[in-house]
């Protein structure tokens, strides 16, 4: 039983590293795509008003 302590014990802070980095990636990628996603929407809205503008 002494065996599965140290198993733990060696693989924990490893667990621990790769939770802790697969946090920080997805709060990156998300970031990233709700960016894009703002982006898209204000080059629509410059598209849109530029177009109306000059129809004017």
């Amino acid at each position: 039983m002494d065996d599965w302590g140290g198993v733990l014990a060696a693989l924990l802070p490893s667990i621990g590293v790769g939770l802790i980095f697969w946090f920080a990636m997805r709060a990156i990628v998300n970031a990233d795509r709700s960016e894009r996603q703002a982006l898209a929407r204000m080059e629509n809205e410059a598209a849109t008003g530029s177009g109306a503008a000059e129809e004017s």
